[in-house]
């Protein structure tokens, strides 16, 4: 599943293309579990809207709209948004109207100037939603990328769960998967089953240090390309060959050349080195 890294390539890859773009009519599959909102609402929600902005929140992709007054989609802090959620296979993708349309196509945004915005997803764990609340979509937890060291210990001060399943935690913090969770906790030299409220100020510091550096990282290679993950424009990242442990188990340490361990947290495969890592 796209973890921060990437959600943040695609949302940054379609804000430079669309940009500016008014979307003059919406396409949807009519397929059941891709549409959290109703499909009517998200048509009526997206036509005739501006595209502000799109970014990151989480693992969302947020669509900023600004309509015309009178609209679902206005001005006065009602911005409305439209949420994607990649789920396991989605992509989003910006293509030119001519371009033949994908199989597994659920929504087609088309654009004044004669592209398309596509939301592909062959297996249906995406999601697509809008939000016309005032104040928009803010996401679960703390955002990782620019948790200060004091709000990160306080997130796990007296928390009994593993620190890896702590990080998975997406009430805590925002955005943070599997590959960055192990990736990160290596990193530190944390061992992934220890328990998050008993991590010292100094692992902490160390942890929080780690998930920045990485996730920074992986931003600039254009995420992990481990499954069906690609940009914007279908490209495939690079931090996969950056992995220290992830999807590693049975070979040697980078680091140290110990045999990298494989367990289970949370219910999540988990990668660890035992003497990098204590």
């Amino acid at each position: 599943m796209p973890e921060l890294p990437e959600v943040e390539t695609v949302a940054n890859g379609v804000d430079a293309r669309v940009r500016g773009q008014k979307i003059v009519g919406v396409w949807t599959s009519g397929k059941p579990q891709t549409f959290k909102s109703p499909e009517t609402e998200i048509v009526e929600t997206l036509t005739g809207a501006k595209i502000e902005r799109v970014r990151r929140v989480g693992k969302s992709i947020v669509m900023d709209l600004k309509k015309g007054p009178g609209s679902r989609a206005q001005g006065s802090g009602k911005t409305a948004q439209f949420l994607v959620h990649l789920g396991m296979t989605g992509r989003l993708l910006v293509s030119k109207a001519e371009a033949p349309l994908p199989p597994h196509t659920h929504a087609v945004l088309s654009l004044a100037d004669g592209r398309e915005v596509r939301f592909v997803d062959p297996r249906r764990f995406g999601r697509l939603s809008v939000v016309t609340e005032e104040g928009g979509y803010a996401g679960p937890g703390v955002e990782p990328t620019t948790v200060s060291a004091e709000e990160f210990a306080i997130l796990f001060k007296g928390r009994k769960l593993a620190i890896k399943a702590a990080l998975l935690n997406q009430s805590i913090l925002h955005g943070v998967g599997n590959i960055y969770a192990d990736e990160s906790l290596f990193r530190a030299g944390i061992r992934p089953r220890k328990q998050a409220g008993k991590l010292t100020r100094a692992e902490l510091d160390r942890l929080r240090a780690a998930l920045q550096q990485v996730l920074a990282h992986a931003i600039k290679l254009g995420g992990s390309s481990v499954s069906d993950y690609v940009d914007a424009d279908g490209v495939r990242g690079f931090f996969q060959l950056e992995h220290k442990v992830y999807g590693r188990a049975g070979e040697a340490c980078k680091d140290c050349g110990a045999e990298l361990k494989k367990i289970v947290v949370g219910g999540r495969t988990t990668v660890y080195c035992p003497t990098c890592q204590r």
